[in-house]
């Protein structure tokens, strides 16, 4: 055997052969999967020596906590309440709290099961394949890297706000030779990302001591905007407006109102995923994740529920700022308040560094368990081993990240993340439903298949209707039709499916209803989105459907010709077997 794992590269009339190969590969590689055992122990032994297991369930909090509450939740409050939900904002935080903590579960029993550092990568590819798997993780570190760049260039931002500048004119510099949009230097943005770079590639115990302070510091900021406000806000504001014309009480805008607010505040959720991809690196998995992922989902729904109860107070809906609720409020009151808006400032910028903590955290950890698959060049695999961290794809991301926060300017929200987030988890929602309902190779997979589909199909319905019917009678009759639909869907497949298999460890309770429900609200969500995210997403589909068909699946074909990959489609049984091998492991 002869071939070594670039052979499809070695030469160009070699890369020419295996472009002609290419529908014979894709159709070996496109739908393989891997194992849990596989992946915890012959495809993770890619990366060299092993990543510490060094973490517990109160860093996993800590990382979770400072993941989703960056300085967006301050946009999100007043974006929500001026234009969605009134006072009743508080109730949309309360719901999309529990709508992520249904979504969480379903990463959690992934990663107690299979504790690899690849997150929702390794998840899908143990259940739909190797390129649906890329597909996702390449748009999940696409979304990683230009958020993190938006969210550096934030803390240039609100620095500012702290400090009383102004930002365009003191702390960043102006190119006129450049295209406006990119003409705007921001170096303190490079700094920042540099020096997090750093840290994480040094050590994750560092990285999460690092993190756990800056948490603590920007959730006293929070604590201390909440007080004030209830201080110095009034409970008749959370039924009066200040103009009499509008709607009144605690929902002016009905109960439609709560649920589009509601799909708006559940982005602000967005971060407890990161925490998935630490697994790797903890103790006691079993234990520790569940405790960290959903722990950190109930503390920061508390956290929402005590910001938006506050500022409701501090303010009649109808006079909130949208873009700058606490801010405003106490920029425009009285100059005895104003020192208060450059606290939030401060506050905020506490958040950016955390929540961009985290993230590059967790980007690195999903490159370096894509190079393991062999679908991007393996030297992003690799484990330093001194630091016990993936320093390739760490100091590449790092440098990436850093270069585009240095001159473009993204206009995204710091609250927001892009399409394909949204699409992992709803990926996510289907891979743990198929999971338990289909052992490849024994089991026939279109019952569970067509379920997925029809249930799928008319959540797309419902969210169409949603967004687009006219209210009326009408309306409400089609969207009850399809919720009740989906509910005889939904069990009729749970009593004719039996489950295949049952997690040894800790699993999603009311299967398959939680995930199901995470499957519909991840496309209503989906359906709240605006165009231009959806332009975005198939142009970053198409580009990497492009490197799969050129580079990805010639460089898995070598892989798995040479016998570096493991399992493929049909020899998944033998997970079954050695499941109580994988238990004594973990």
């Amino acid at each position: 055997m002869e071939r070594t794992h670039n052979s499809s590269f070695s030469s160009f009339k070699s890369y020419i052969h295996a472009l002609s190969d290419t529908p014979n590969r894709l159709s070996r590689r496109a739908c393989s999967v891997s194992t849990s055992v596989e992946e915890t122990n012959r495809v993770r032994a890619r990366s060299g020596p092993d990543m510490k297991r060094t973490l517990r369930w109160y860093d996993l909090i800590c990382f979770g906590v400072g993941g989703m509450v960056g300085a967006g939740v301050f946009v999100t409050t007043g974006r929500a309440s001026r234009l969605s939900a009134g006072p009743a904002v508080v109730v949309s935080y309360a719901i999309a709290g529990l709508c992520a903590l249904l979504s969480a579960f379903c990463y959690t029993e992934f990663a107690v099961d299979m504790p690899v550092a690849g997150g929702a990568f390794s998840y899908i590819r143990v259940t739909f394949g190797e390129f649906l798997a890329f597909l996702t993780g390449a748009n999940l570190i696409i979304d990683y890297v230009l958020s993190n760049a938006a969210v550096a260039r934030g803390f240039t931002a609100y620095l500012g706000t702290a400090l009383g500048l102004s930002t365009h004119t003191q702390l960043r510099f102006t190119i006129h030779g450049l295209p406006k949009g990119y003409n705007e230097m921001d170096v303190i943005a490079v700094v920042v990302v540099l020096l997090l770079t750093l840290v994480i590639c040094y050590s994750t115990r560092e990285s999460s001591l690092l993190n756990m302070v800056l948490t603590v510091l920007h959730i006293l900021f929070i604590i201390f905007v909440i007080a004030v406000g209830f201080w110095k806000g009034e409970w008749n504001n959370f039924t009066k407006p200040e103009n009499p014309k509008n709607e009144g009480g605690f929902f002016p805008f009905g109960v439609s109102g709560v649920f589009n607010g509601a799909a708006m505040v559940y982005l602000s959720y967005i971060g407890y995923d990161a925490v998935s991809t630490m697994a790797e690196e903890v103790r006691n998995p079993v234990k520790d994740i569940p405790i960290g992922v959903s722990g950190s989902v109930i503390i920061v729904t508390v956290l929402y529920c005590l910001m938006a109860a506050s500022m409701s107070a501090l303010l009649p809906y109808d006079m909130i700022d949208a873009d700058a609720p606490f801010s405003g409020a106490f920029r425009d009151g009285t100059s005895s308040w104003r020192w208060v808006s450059n606290v939030i400032g401060v506050g905020a910028s506490f958040g950016i560094l955390t929540s961009l903590l985290v993230a590059m955290l967790g980007q690195a950890r999903y490159m370096c368990v894509i190079g393991r698959s062999c679908v991007v060049p393996s030297w992003f695999a690799r484990v330093h081993p001194s630091t016990s961290t993936p320093v390739n794809a760490s100091a590449f991301l790092g440098i990436f990240t850093a270069a585009i926060a240095l001159f473009t300017d993204l206009n995204i929200l710091l609250n927001l993340v892009s399409i394909g987030t949204l699409f992992v988890f709803y990926m996510v929602a289907n891979a743990v439903i198929y999971r338990r309902y289909v052992a490849i190779g024994t089991t026939n997979p279109w019952p569970t298949l067509s379920f997925l589909f029809c249930f799928s199909l008319t959540s797309v319905v419902f969210t169409l209707l949603w967004q687009f019917a006219p209210s009326g009678k009408p309306k409400a009759f089609m969207l009850g039709a399809c919720v009740a639909i989906a509910i005889a869907v939904l069990q009729l497949f749970h009593f004719m499916v039996p489950q295949a298999q049952k997690p040894e460890f800790w699993g999603v309770p009311l299967m398959p209803w939680i995930p199901s429900i995470s499957i519909f609200l991840n496309i209503f969500l989906l359906g709240s989105l605006d165009k231009p995210s959806y332009v975005r997403f198939g142009f970053f589909s198409g580009l990497t459907v492009l490197v799969y068909v050129l580079y990805s699946v010639h460089s898995s074909f070598d892989a798995d010709e040479q016998g570096t990959l493991g399992q493929k489609s049909g020899e998944s049984i033998m997970e079954s077997v050695e499941s109580e091998d994988h238990a004594q492991k973990v």
